[in-house]
C-alpha cells in the first residue's frame, strides 16, 4: 500500500500523485482468490507451478496498479512456455491463466484456443499463412495454447512449412502482445532443443514454468477425485489394489500422469459395469454401483507379467 509520504513524495517529483491503493479490495474486486481457489480443487500437488502462478498473477496486479496510478510503461511480456511429460496438468493451468490475464485486464476475452501443428501448418504452398492466420484471429484477446510446440519446426524437411508458420507467429507475438498470450508447451527436453533452434521464441517468453510428474500418492488421491465427481468409490481392497496399479503402471510405457489414472478409473468402471449385470437376479443397492471392488481393479493387464499396456487399454 502507498503511504502519504510516498505520495507526496512522487507528486514532488512530477509523478502522477494517486491516492493509497487497498490492496485487499483490488484483490477482492478481481476475484483472483476464486481462480487459484478453483485451481487447487482441479488439480493435486504441482506446489511449485500453483507457486509461479502466484507469484505472475502478483506481478500483473502490481502492475494493474502502477496503471491505475499512472506509473506504467510498456506492456509486461507475458507469452510464456510450460514444460513437462503428458497429464500434469499444463491446458489446465493455460485455462486458469487466461481467466487470471482477463481478470487483471491483460487480455480483452480470457478464452484459450488450444491448437497443435497441424492446426497452424498446411501441407501445400500458400496453405500455412492462412490457416496460421485464422488461427491466431481466433484466439486475439486470449490464450493462444500450442502443444508440442516443438512439431513447427523440423529442419531436416527442406519442403516443410513449419517456419513459415512460426515467422507469422513471431511477429504477433511482438506486435500484439497487447491483445494475446502465446503459450508454448511440450517435453522439456524437446522445448530446449526447439528454443535454441528458434532464438526468436526464446527472446519472447517471459516465464517458464515446469510441470513435474506426480507422486504415487499424488496419482492416488487424482483417482479417488475423480471417481468422487462421478459418484464412485473404492473399497479398502480397491483401494490397495489401485495403490499396486500405480506402482507397475508407472514402470510401463506411455505413462501418461494424470491422463492415464483417468484411462485406467475408464477401464475399471467398465469391468465394475459388467461384474454388475453378470447376475441379472441380483437386487442392486446404490451401494453397490457406487463401489470399486479389488477384482475390478486387479483384472487389469498391468497386473499380467510381462504386460505392455498401450493406449486406453489399463
Amino acid at each position: 500500500m502507498l503511504d502519504a509520504n510516498t505520495v507526496k513524495e512522487a507528486g514532488e517529483a512530477g509523478t502522477p500523485v494517486a491516492q493509497a491503493i487497498d490492496l485487499r479490495q483490488e484483490f477482492e474486486a478481481v476475484g483472483i482468490a476464486d481462480v487459484f481457489a478453483q485451481l487447487d480443487r482441479e488439480l493435486v500437488g504441482l506446489k511449485p507451478v500453483k507457486t509461479r502462478i502466484r507469484e505472475i498473477a502478483s506481478l500483473l496486479m502490481v502492475e494493474r496498479i502502477r496503471q491505475k496510478i499512472g506509473l506504467a510503461n510498456d506492456p509486461p511480456t507475458l507469452h510464456m512456455s510450460f514444460t513437462g511429460n503428458p497429464g500434469t496438468g499444463k491446458t489446465t493451468v493455460a485455462l486458469r491463466m487466461a481467466d487470471i490475464l482477463h481478470r487483471l485486464g491483460f487480455v480483452r476475452r480470457g478464452h484459450l484456443v488450444s491448437v497443435t501443428r497441424d492446426d497452424l501448418v498446411g501441407q501445400y504452398i500458400g496453405h500455412t499463412a492462412p490457416k496460421t492466420k485464422e488461427i491466431l484471429r481466433k484466439a486475439m484477446g486470449g490464450v493462444l495454447f500450442i502443444d508440442e510446440a516443438y512439431y513447427l519446426y523440423r529442419p531436416e524437411n527442406e519442403r516443410d512449412y513449419g517456419q513459415e508458420s512460426i515467422e507469422i507467429l513471431l511477429q504477433v507475438m511482438e506486435t500484439q502482445r497487447d491483445d494475446l498470450v502465446v503459450i508454448l508447451a511440450g517435453y522439456e527436453d524437446r522445448m530446449q532443443k526447439f528454443f535454441a533452434s528458434n532464438p526468436g521464441f526464446r527472446s519472447r517468453v517471459a516465464h517458464h514454468i515446469d510441470f513435474p510428474d506426480y507422486e504415487d500418492a499424488e496419482l492416488l488421491s487424482i483417482a479417488e477425485l475423480m471417481l468422487e465427481e462421478r459418484n464412485y468409490r473404492f473399497d479398502a481392497e480397491a483401494r490397495a489394489a489401485f495403490i499396486r496399479y500405480i506402482e507397475l503402471r508407472k514402470t510401463q510405457p506411455l505413462f501418461s500422469n494424470a491422463r492415464s489414472i483417468r484411462n485406467a478409473l475408464d477401464r475399471i468402471r467398465l469391468r465394475q459395469a459388467s461384474r454388475l449385470v453378470g447376475d441379472l437376479d441380483r437386487r442392486l443397492t446404490a451401494d453397490d454401483i457406487m463401489t470399486i471392488e479389488a477384482a475390478d481393479v486387479l483384472a487389469s493387464r498391468v497386473f499380467a507379467k510381462g504386460a505392455q499396456p498401450d493406449g486406453g487399454k489399463a
